[in-house]
């Protein structure tokens, strides 16, 4: 491969072959240049320290993830179906990542850990996509609050147990969907709306 040729998006997938193989403490820029046959100068053309390209290849494989948890949010239809799908994705989505290929989301989590303002905006993101879902069932008269931005944060807190690794050693547990499906009644009860009875 020639200067001429390089792009970041191939940088980018080259590293993240390179990092599959090697591990995030052993993989160097020198080693992705390697692999793409140009010299490391050529990286650093394009991204100016290591610490820029992990960001990058963060926020490349984040971005991945989100994408088919944007198109539920964006969807048309009854905003309950869509967060319930949306929650059972992102739940469903780690836990397949976490358990089918150990190595490699370890490698994904420790490059996570290195680029802490991409995962933080990633949060954010997620936060966002949960918002406008139930911005819309408020417009379709599913859900009531008076603050979708705080119910999205506590309803994205309520199911950590279900998407964030750190809680692995509970997803072998038989009674996990259970415990979601519980999880899940408190959700919706909370976002209901209510009449309010006259005085």
């Amino acid at each position: 491969m020639t200067d001429e040729t390089l792009t970041p998006e191939r940088i980018l997938e080259t590293a993240e072959e390179v990092l599959r193989r090697y591990g995030l403490s052993k993989t160097t820029v020198v080693d992705v240049a390697r692999a793409l046959r140009v010299s490391h100068g050529s990286i650093y053309r394009h991204f100016p320290s290591k610490a820029a390209l992990q960001d990058a290849i963060a926020e490349r494989w984040l971005a991945r993830k989100s994408l088919p948890l944007i198109a539920i949010a964006n969807e048309d239809g009854p905003a309950t179906e869509r967060l319930r799908r949306w929650l059972n994705l992102l739940s469903s989505t780690t836990r397949k990542n976490v358990l089918d290929d150990p190595e490699l989301f370890a490698t994904h989590k420790e490059l996570a850990n290195s680029a802490r303002n991409v995962v933080r905006t990633h949060l954010d993101h997620l936060v966002e996509q949960i918002t406008y879902i139930i911005r819309d069932g408020i417009a379709q008269g599913e859900f009531a609050t008076d603050d979708p931005v705080v119910t999205a944060r506590a309803v994205f807190a309520a199911t950590t147990l279900f998407h964030d690794p750190a809680h692995v050693a509970a997803w072998s547990d038989p009674d996990l969907d259970a415990t979601f499906d519980g999880v899940w009644s408190l959700i919706l009860a909370g976002l209901s709306p209510r009449d309010i009875p006259h005085a």
